[in-house]
């Protein structure tokens, strides 16, 4: 017989089996399709040296005015500013006490602060100056809160132990409190007033709620080159680049206090608050479907006259606004059932709202993305697109990643765009993982999809960077940018992307699987003799492992793994079955390939 060509068809697809996905990928990670063949993906390395604190939720990178290139980073628990490979904490202050020996030690390293009224949670950070030595402590520095004692009283963790013991030291200076931080992942709140009334016994904390507390989220934005940063459900934040990175970010005057994202529009310059308050500055005012804009040009104006182009909208559909993105000629608003289109329309209104298609919210704040005036995003439980009509967009994986979709946890899944290889990546956390631990990719030109275990939770692309840029989450690592007392574990480590072979200098594993290959209708065996590759661009070593079974549901099968490197004409194998499958796989550093046609020769073995 002649030489068998085999070259599956480009993408992934998990909506079928092993036998009926012949002539397809049907498994794969840490590979791509572009221009129809398989390849695997490029490295990364570090961005900076230094990891920052907390879980990355948004990243936005801008140039000013003077072609200085600015990288923030929202986390749940700092805003951050990047610049020239060097990150600065930004988070913006909220409240600044002066105080007077308000440290108690007791010859440990717990430290027990006195301020009334303090408002802080267990996680926030506070920063003391000009204080004096208590015990052989120097407190004029950065701590992560402990504890909470009480509403006047909480705890930090000092560096080395008191000398003593000492009630109330420490002379005047002052306590710094940074904004609070928000849940690393959603989670449901107990205790009192988060039920429905009568639901239990008077004085009773509740144990069941319908109430959650939300994943800490950003949205990053910038007008003019100054940096817009806005807490989910919480206020409103300017950096101003000419005051330089030393400074942090300050409430924006007049802003809402409790939105759940913001952007800016352009080209008209309004600075839009999505999910926000009724009375500007009453927080429990907050209505999930009103938006409120700015002045044209003017960001600390809200209140409508008749002199400026402030005002507010509301959308009727849906229970929550959950993202918004500029799209030409419009801003696209989704719900969490319903997508909607917001355009400047100049005076008397502004802007106008009309609702663009029903039961197809989005599944959370950064699960969008727009490419050249078309929008994808990820919902409960399908991917759309709308390119002047909302249409569900075909996917090949789509039952695998939605029946194995954290609901809870997908509020927090990141849309990527990698232009380079015309894909769209949707990275999100799989069943029993409350953080992001796999990536769905979809190239938008081929209309391919892959999957894999690509971990990042956000993404931007090469514009401002030569490279994409993008953040891994180190749940058990303390982060190293800054010293700061008592710091617990978590940390983001910022990658540039498509560079290399390597991940960070570790090998990356890559592998992609086929379906069934047969001779005819499977009624003989098939004996296979010879595989001549047909690779490109490849580095390092290649191993292809055929898995030989006589039917589709033998619990077991032969497996025979070759070997070969760029220069490989043919590798000898004895391999027989009534079917075999095709796994392709390296796992060594320094290693890249292309797959192209690959033959087999393959005779046929008789029935029995």
């Amino acid at each position: 017989m002649p030489l068998v060509n085999f070259r599956p068809a480009p993408g992934i697809n998990k909506e079928v089996t092993d036998y009926t996905g012949q002539g397809k990928w049907t498994d794969g990670d840490m590979v791509r399709f572009f221009q129809g063949s398989a390849q695997k993906i490029k490295g990364w390395e570090k961005f900076i040296s230094t990891s920052l604190v907390g879980v990355a939720r948004d990243m936005h990178a801008f140039v000013g005015l003077d072609g200085t290139r600015y990288l923030a980073v929202g986390t749940d628990r700092k805003l951050y500013i990047v610049v020239e490979g060097l990150a600065y904490d930004i988070t913006p202050i909220r409240e600044t006490q002066a105080l007077t020996n308000p440290f108690t030690t007791n010859g440990t390293t717990s430290v027990t602060v006195t301020d009334t009224s303090h408002g802080a949670a267990k996680g926030d950070f506070v920063t003391f100056d000009s204080f004096s030595a208590i015990d052989g402590l120097d407190m004029n520095k950065e701590f992560e809160i402990t504890s909470i004692t009480d509403n006047n009283n909480y705890v930090v963790t000092a560096t080395s132990a008191a000398s003593g013991s000492t009630s109330g030291g420490g002379g005047s200076g002052n306590a710094k409190y940074q904004i609070q931080i928000g849940p690393e992942v959603s989670t449901s709140a107990f205790g009192w007033g988060t039920d429905t009334w009568g639901s239990s016994t008077w004085g009773t904390p509740s144990t069941s709620t319908t109430v959650t507390l939300e994943a800490r989220q950003w949205s990053l934005d910038n007008f003019g080159e100054d940096l817009i940063a806005t807490v989910l459900n919480g206020g409103a934040f300017r950096w101003d680049t000419s005051s330089g990175v030393s400074t942090r970010a300050a409430a924006i005057t007049n802003a809402p206090t409790a939105s759940r994202l913001s952007l800016v529009s352009t080209p008209d310059r309004h600075l839009l608050f999505f999910g926000t308050e009724k009375t500007i500055g009453t927080t429990n005012t907050q209505d999930d479907l009103l938006l409120r804009f700015s002045d044209q040009e003017d960001i600390n104006t809200y209140q409508p006259t008749a002199e400026n182009t402030a005002g507010s909208l509301r959308i009727a559909d849906g229970s929550r606004i959950v993202a918004a993105e500029r799209s030409r000629g419009q801003i696209l608003v989704w719900t969490d059932t319903s997508l909607h289109s917001l355009q400047f329309i100049g005076p008397p209104f502004t802007f106008g709202l009309r609702q663009l298609g029903q039961n197809c919210g989005i599944v959370g704040i950064h699960a969008g993305v727009d490419i050249n005036g078309v929008s994808y995003w990820m919902s409960q439980d399908s991917f759309f697109l709308f390119d002047g009509s909302v249409k569900k967009l075909p996917c090949t994986v789509e039952q695998f990643i939605f029946n194995n979709l954290n609901v809870t946890g997908a509020e927090n899944a990141f849309a990527g765009h990698n232009g380079e290889f015309n894909e769209i990546m949707w990275f999100y956390p799989r069943t029993g993982s409350d953080t992001i631990n796999a990536i769905v990719a979809y190239n938008y030109l081929e209309g391919t999809w892959w999957t894999g275990t690509l971990d990042r939770t956000t993404w931007i692309d090469r514009e401002v960077y030569d490279n994409p840029v993008a953040t891994d989450y180190l749940p058990t690592t303390t982060a190293n940018n800054e010293v700061i007392s008592g710091l617990t574990d978590g940390a983001t480590q910022l990658f540039l992307h498509e560079t290399g072979n390597n991940g960070d200098g570790a090998a990356i594993t890559a592998f992609v699987k086929s379906g069934v290959v047969q001779i005819g209708e499977g009624n003989d065996f098939a004996f296979v003799s010879k595989l001549i590759p047909d690779i490109e661009d490849q580095e390092g070593i290649l191993n292809a492992k055929l898995e030989f079974k006589n039917y589709p549901n033998n619990s077991t099968s032969v497996t025979k793994t070759v070997s070969f490197q760029d220069n490989t004409d043919f590798v000898s194998l004895r391999g027989r079955g009534r079917e075999f499958t095709v796994n392709v796989v390296s796992n060594t550093t320094g290693t890249a390939w292309r797959l192209g046609t690959q033959r087999f020769d393959i005779q046929p073995d008789g029935r029995r």
